[in-house]
């Protein structure tokens, strides 16, 4: 995952950002955001947490510094505290260390000053013409003198203690004696005893004085000197953080150039009018990236590149036409230019009246349900054939869920009109992780579908497109969805889940393929999901991660996407949530790379040249890719306001299980037991959920009657359970020619007639 970006360490006493610190072997690194002031370097979970909650604090006056490698370093005080922490970069780890460099000379120095005595004074700089701060004779006389009024003060306060107590003890038997012979002596001694102690008070008062007006001389000097240090201070982390930048791209050029091939690392082009490549640019271009083949981890490396190679024309580089370049720098202006500056993006829309939709949901109940209790008797066993009460759901079912897949449709939008298949593959490719994105948060099951239950998600006036959803099968569980766009796009899928639970995690294989036709091109892709798996299901908190890879295939051109998504490792240098990619065409030759995290944002950019390169670690060999300066493809959309108490819902998730008129009476929307969920009334959800589910299992059981009477008679075709999908049939897809349920028309009819008599009654 690309983590937020840390700002560059400034002048000042804070620096801030995000780190991954080791937590223990169950959850590996987390994610915390770090805050260095005043020589401590405290952790915080969120910068939420800075207000109220600190997690942990090291003081970097006695603290050891140690660099692990590119991205790891390790602090530690002497054994009582040690942190073990990674950054997102070497860039980032290396801000990092400079700044804690910094806080620990500055941290130490002031140690040194509160511990030593004057003649060990080295806080104030020495000035023009002056020596060090501990030899200069002024400071060292003013010290002395400060350091004598201070001794002073102490003697003074004993005496007034002395006095006082004598004074009072002295009232004290004033005030016991009768009127005699004596009171003349005890009146005597009183008066005596509070003279001593106005004399002592009044001593006190002008020791006081006189260390106040000597401060006050000096301070203005001092703060000068302080002000001189400060700057020198600034000059310093500045000259630091220059040479970190320039050792940084030495060694990426070093590592560059031991890859690179001579013809390559020149970056001669042989072609008409032929540009060289300026050895000597500046450090800070970074149009050119070399990217690590699909086989290793993924690294990019910067290299100085000449401004012009990236706007010529008339010329070939890699087997890449000048047209396919010129068109590549048109979609990248495109893609940068938001929908809303498009005359034909679906924004401008928004200016007609439409409906408002909700913003929020009852937040969730803090109900206690032990997880193990009802898990430990299943292990191994099919999920769908576990009875779950709906503590661990959320209140959607598993056909919105499939529905949130279109969170980010414009990323279709945009490869509907995209001119080159190979660009409209990128945009494929990104709108497949995105899909994702939705669930790194999400840890409560969905509502499994009834047989029969449909969703419809109709934005067609807000968006331009419709979805369908139904569960077509109950064992196995399986869920058909069709949608389609007014941009010129069709999606349709058929996901059947197999999941099986491990004891300590919960893995969730979705089976199916996922097709996408644009029918401007015609082109049809397909894809498979990667498998999720639930983490920490006996002990701990609950977190998901996506691994496993994807194949996005173009039938009609041969173009391929390979996609990785990265399984989290405890040990592992990679960010979380990884993914990398690779663009090929029908010749197997790699077009574009994409990269970045499932659950933040990708990136894409064009490769103008690969070469082989070095050995990896497990012996294979690296392909090195040059491309052009990478572009941000997606990102995600934040999380609405109080997402954490709405089951970390995203503003889509929030909506789609808002009531509406007019749906099919088999829709999500109108099931009782996930209503009364969302409602918080969860007792009666449970009850009713057992309803629903011993309903369907009657209304199954007779179907299956039915189906053997029909298969004692002569007629042919009979089959045990007959049931039939309501709005989908099932085919054989002669592209990819696997057999599957599609969309076969009449629902959106029936709602605009408003005639459902056909529908079964589910609920």
């Amino acid at each position: 995952m690309s983590e937020p970006k840390s700002p560059t360490p400034t002048p000042g006493d804070t620096y801030k950002g995000w780190l991954f610190k080791w937590t223990n072997y169950i959850k590996g690194y987390q994610r915390r955001w770090f805050v260095l002031s005043n020589g401590l370097l405290s952790y915080y979970r969120t910068q939420a947490e800075m207000g109220h909650t600190c997690r942990g604090t090291i003081n970097l006056a006695t603290a050891n510094i140690v660099v692990e490698d590119s991205c790891n370093f390790v602090i530690s005080n002497g054994g009582a505290q040690t942190y073990h922490l990674k950054a997102s970069s070497e860039v980032e780890r290396q801000r990092w260390i400079t700044a804690l460099e910094l806080a620990k000379a500055k941290a130490v120095r002031m140690q040194d000053e509160s511990d030593d005595s004057g003649d060990d004074f080295s806080a104030v700089p020495p000035t023009s013409g002056q020596g060090g701060g501990c030899r200069n004779p002024e400071i060292q006389s003013t010290l002395r003198t400060l350091s004598s009024k201070v001794d002073d003060l102490t003697t003074c306060n004993d005496l007034i203690v002395k006095h006082g107590s004598a004074l009072q003890r002295s009232l004290s038997e004033l005030e016991g004696i009768r009127a005699g012979v004596d009171m003349g002596e005890k009146i005597r001694q009183v008066t005596e005893r509070a003279t001593l102690f106005r004399i002592t008070s009044n001593a006190m008062i002008n020791t006081c004085r006189d260390f106040l007006s000597l401060a006050q001389t000096h301070s203005k000097r001092w703060q000068k000197a302080l002000q001189t240090e400060k700057d020198q201070r600034i000059r310093l982390e500045e000259t630091l953080e220059q040479l970190a930048k320039q050792h940084n791209h030495l060694e990426r050029a070093f590592r560059g150039a031991t890859v690179l091939p001579p013809s390559l690392s020149s970056l001669t082009l042989g072609s008409k009018g032929g540009v060289s490549g300026k050895g000597d640019a500046s450090d800070e271009d970074d149009d050119n990236e070399f990217f690590d083949a699909m086989e290793d981890p993924a690294e990019f490396i910067t290299v100085p590149a000449d401004p012009k190679y990236h706007r010529r024309s008339g010329s070939s580089v890699s087997g890449i036409s000048s047209s396919e370049i010129g068109m590549d720098d048109q979609s990248i202006n495109f893609d940068e230019v938001s929908l809303a500056s498009n005359p034909e993006s679906p924004q401008p829309l928004e200016l007609e009246p439409v409906r408002q939709r909700r913003t929020r949901i009852p937040d969730k109940p803090n109900y206690y349900l032990n997880l193990w209790s009802i898990m430990k008797n299943c292990i191994g066993k099919e999920l769908s054939k576990i009875p779950m009460p709906v503590n661990f759901n959320e209140p959607l079912s598993m056909l919105q869920r499939l529905s949130e897949d279109l969170e980010y449709y414009e990323l279709l939008d945009k490869a509907a009109k995209c001119h080159s298949s190979l660009e409209q593959m990128c945009y494929v490719a990104a709108f497949t992780v995105s899909s994702y994105s939705t669930t790194v948060h999400r840890t409560g099951k969905p509502f499994n579908p009834l047989l029969g239950e449909t969703f419809e998600l109709d934005r067609l006036s807000e968006c331009g497109y419709r979805s369908l959803c139904e569960q077509v099968s109950h064992h196995p569980p399986a869920a058909a969805h069709h949608a389609f766009s007014e941009k010129g796009w069709t999606l349709r899928q058929e996901i059947t889940l197999a999941s099986k639970f491990r004891g300590k995690y919960l893995s969730v294989m979705p089976l199916g393929s996922i097709h996408c036709i644009f029918d401007k091109s015609n082109n049809h892709y397909s894809w498979k999901k990667v498998t999720t798996t639930v983490h920490n299901i006996i002990v701990g908190k609950l977190w998901l991660d996506q691994s496993g890879e994807i194949d996005v295939v173009n039938h009609k051109t041969g173009d391929r996407c390979h996609l990785k998504f990265t399984p989290y490792s405890y040990f592992s240098r990679d960010v979380p949530r990884k993914v990398t990619g690779v663009v090929t065409d029908k010749d197997g030759k790699a077009r574009y790379v994409l990269s970045g995290t499932w659950d933040e944002k990708m990136e894409f950019s064009r490769v103008m040249q690969s070469s082989r390169g070095e050995n990896g670690a497990e012996g294979k060999q690296r392909t090195v890719y040059q491309t052009l300066k990478a572009k941000e493809i997606w990102r995600k959309n934040p999380l609405p306001e109080g997402a954490e108490t709405m089951y970390y819902f995203s503003s889509l998730a929030l909506t789609l299980n808002e009531p509406e008129e007019g749906v099919a009476p088999t829709d999500s929307r109108l099931r009782p037991d996930q209503r009364l969920m969302e409602e918080g009334r969860w007792d009666e959800a449970n009850a009713e959920k057992q309803r629903l589910e011993e309903k369907q299992r009657s209304t199954r059981r007779e179907r299956e009657r039915e189906a053997v009477k029909a298969a004692s008679s002569p007629e042919e075709g009979a089959h045990p359970d007959n049931y039939q999908a309501m709005w989908f049939e099932k085919i054989n897809d002669a592209v990819s020619r696997e057999t599957l349920h599609v969309y076969k028309g009449g629902y959106w009819e029936a709602k605009d007639q408003g005639s459902w008599e056909m529908c079964p009654d589910i609920f």
